[in-house]
């Protein structure tokens, strides 16, 4: 049987290896040796050109001998490479631009790039992107982006959940450096467990992705990238206070012990045990949390042998309920939750041929999870171990043809108890999961682009299936691109972990026997346009994706207002995803961002009756638009940053029709959030707020006064459950030469 704790040994750097017979390729950094996003890269004299990827990759059909190859960025200084033997890596370094009076005069970076060379409609969130908002955690690190919404689950636990293409985080695949994570257990408060100062950036990814990364990416994916020991800062730090009465601090160092060998260490430590209760109803407005976290990791290149380790632990405590604190409460209602957490994990390549990019890669990574909690008189505890293996091989024929495939093994182990319908009930279970995949890439010189990928697995639970995905890239111009997209995915619903929080009701929960696995396609289209308008670029892209069930679990809170019920589907269950989207800088340091995005979302439910009936899902509002503003002064000396949220309305659980203690709908609302930072050589210093104009759910307790009655139930949520907060922080660094 496996252990509480795993080692794993993990993955690959898929490399980009630099040549190919008739191709250039290379590397284009900036002095801080990050990646340089969109960078132009072209050969001079002509209009044969094209645009560095996520990681500042390019490649580029050779032009002969004595060829000169250049590299322009906005607010850097253009490079000529002559490039002499095709044979030889390229690796471009490009400097800020200095005027006569060495005066930088250097353009922004852009904060969140839509990669104009992925054949998957991927955006990056980037560390800078991450510093425009408090962003203590990733759960609050897409307050500006128009994709991702993230809510509280329920009241009275704080339980964030991640929503996009109007379905729940559940249907998104989230990753950390590209292995599954925060699955099963972790599920619910995962997004509370990655520090906001940790991370590099976020890739986020609509529709099926890659089949590559596993079959459950049924909405899209979120990978998270640490901060790495190879390019991190020698030493930074991040400290956070609010008057809500929340402080933290984040730390994070690196030491390259020599050329080949690095490592680095990363704290947090959070408190947020302030008590309070501003709409009275004598309920805890955001749960009383405790939270420490730390992460060690290993970097070691030796050329053709890259390998990556890693490990971390979290504690977490939190309480819920009452508000003891006040009112001198006798035998009040508490909801406390305890939390665990242990992950390793390694990342091993071997570079087989640097001009054909071959390579095998490995991953490997553990967790074990374990979550003690009682709500009120119900306790409920889960135990979960995790493995997961991956082995991949790579290989590029031309610039044409590339070929990936691999082999991989995830196990899930369930120890599982709660007290369900006054009786003490055991849900334990395991599952394994193996399969095999292949993905080929055509590339017609950079203007269209096949991607075509297949998975077979076998469930001891489940049995064998199998995942086609195919997406395409089309570049008619330079300034139009098309992506179309269709896919299938496949997840188990773990129905007691991922939504626990609704122990926090007097709903009971009626779980039916024999679940299926839950299966469905994705299908998506993406227009994106590049318009030159006075010398400056506007983007626009345009976007649909639906998603139909084939297979699902129901979870039924409309059905009887004093139950919550986890059943197959009977009929259909679809959303359908429309945005619009559109950035453009209208001056020197300010961008403009404004969104909008419809949602409909519908699922067939089954009454008491047995009758099939078709309604809209739950708390999931019908739009949102968005407009984010940001400007940075010259010299980066001061940065405003301001971003509206405007929610659309929705429809609101069925109430009692007797006896209705809600409204059957909810109306729309707007959250606007604001931050000003002020920068120094080394260090900056930022204030700002959440939630500006202080807007609250009514009600977001059904019947906070009688908390032990039939008809209690904190989780009824669609909006903000706590009102304005004002914040401010430091954050210093000390860079690497």
């Amino acid at each position: 049987m496996l252990k509480q704790v795993y080692f794993l040994l993990c993955m690959m750097l898929i490399p980009t290896g630099l040549l190919a017979d008739g191709v250039v390729k290379g590397h284009v950094y900036d002095e801080n040796k990050q990646p340089v996003i969109g960078a132009n890269v072209y050969w001079e004299g002509t209009q044969e050109g094209t645009t560095t990827d996520l990681q500042g990759f390019f490649t580029l059909k050779s032009k002969g001998p004595e060829a000169n190859l250049v590299t322009s960025y906005i607010g850097y200084q253009t490079v000529a490479v002559a490039v002499k033997d095709s044979k030889e890596p390229l690796v471009i370094v490009l400097k800020g631009e200095v005027s006569l009076d060495e005066v930088v005069v250097s353009e922004r970076k852009v904060a969140t790039i839509s990669s104009r060379t992925s054949v998957l409609q991927t955006q990056k969130i980037t560390y800078d992107e991450l510093c425009r908002a408090a962003c203590c955690n990733l759960a609050e690190s897409f307050e500006t982006n128009p994709s991702v919404d993230v809510s509280y689950s329920d009241a009275s636990t704080g339980a964030r959940q991640i929503k996009l293409l109007g379905l729940s985080g559940t249907y998104v695949q989230m990753l950390t450096e590209n292995y599954p994570n925060f699955r099963g257990a972790s599920s619910l408060y995962g997004l509370d467990y990655v520090p906001g100062a940790w991370m590099e950036s976020i890739q986020v990814s609509k529709g099926t992705s890659s089949v590559k990364n596993g079959y459950e990416a049924l909405a899209g994916q979120i990978n998270v990238e640490f901060k790495k020991p190879q390019t991190a800062d020698i030493f930074s730090a991040n400290l956070f206070a609010s008057d809500a009465g929340r402080y933290e601090a984040n730390t994070d160092a690196s030491w390259h012990i020599n050329d080949k060998l690095s490592t680095g260490l990363l704290v947090h430590y959070s408190n947020d045990k302030m008590s309070h209760d501003d709409n009275g109803d004598g309920f805890l407005d955001t749960p009383l949390k405790e939270q420490v976290n730390l992460m060690n990791r290993w970097s070691y290149n030796s050329g053709s042998y890259v390998a990556q380790y890693g490990g971390r632990f979290l504690h977490e405590s939190r309480i819920g309920g009452q508000d003891t604190h006040h009112g001198g409460m006798v035998n009040p209602y508490v909801i406390d939750l305890n939390t665990n957490r242990a992950e390793l994990f390694t990342k091993q390549a071997y570079i087989l041929d640097k001009e054909k990019v071959e390579s095998v890669a490995l991953i490997l990574s553990g967790s074990y999870h374990e979550q003690k909690s009682i709500y009120d008189i119900t306790p409920y505890n889960i135990y979960q171990n995790n493995v997961y293996a991956s082995l991949m091989y790579e290989k590029e024929f031309s610039h044409a043809h590339s070929l990936s495939t691999g082999l991989s093994l995830n196990y899930d182990g369930f120890n599982e108890n709660l007290v369900l319908n006054n009786r003490w009930t055991p849900y334990n279970r395991s599952e394994v999961v193996s399969g095999a995949y292949a993905q080929y890439t055509y590339n017609l010189n950079d203007k269209f682009i096949l991607l075509a990928g297949i998975r077979a697995d076998y469930s001891e639970k489940y049995d064998f299936f199998v995942t086609p995905r195919v997406h395409i890239k089309y570049n008619p111009f330079d300034w139009f691109h098309v992506r179309a997209s269709v896919g299938k995915g496949y997840r188990t619903a773990n129905v007691l972990a991922e939504n626990n929080f609704l122990l926090a009701s007097s709903r009971k929960m009626r779980i039916a026997e024999n679940l299926d696995q839950e299966e469905a396609w994705n299908t998506g289209l993406n227009l994106s346009f590049y318009i030159p308008i006075a010398g400056k670029e506007l983007t626009l892209n345009g976007e649909w994706y639906y998603t139909d069930f084939n297979k699902q679990v129901v979870v039924d809170v409309d059905s009887n207002p004093h139950e919550v019920s986890f059943y197959n589907l009977e009929g259909s269950s679809y959303s359908n995803s429309f945005q619009l989207e559109a950035t453009y800088p209208f001056f020197r340091g300010f961008t403009l961002t404004a969104a909008y995005r419809y949602t409909d979302a519908q699922t067939d439910y089954r009454n008491e009756a047995g009758l099939i009936y078709r309604m809209k899902k739950p708390l999931v509002s019908d739009y949102k638009g968005l407009l984010t503003a940001s400007y940075q002064t010259p010299l980066k000396k001061w940065q405003f940053d301001v971003t509206s949220q405007f929610n659309g309305g929705g429809r609101m659980p069925l109430p009692d029709t007797t006896h209705p203690l809600w409204d059957s709908k909810f109306k729309d609302y707007t959250v606007v959030n604001a931050q000003v930072t002020r920068f120094f050589r080394r260090w900056s210093v930022y204030v700002g707020s959440e939630n500006l104009f202080d807007f609250t759910q009514d009600t977001p307790i059904i019947d906070a006064s009688n908390p032990r009655g039939d008809n209690f139930d904190g989780s009824m949520i669609y909006g903000p459950v706590h009102g304005r907060k004002i914040y401010a922080g430091i954050r210093f660094n000390i860079a690497r030469d």
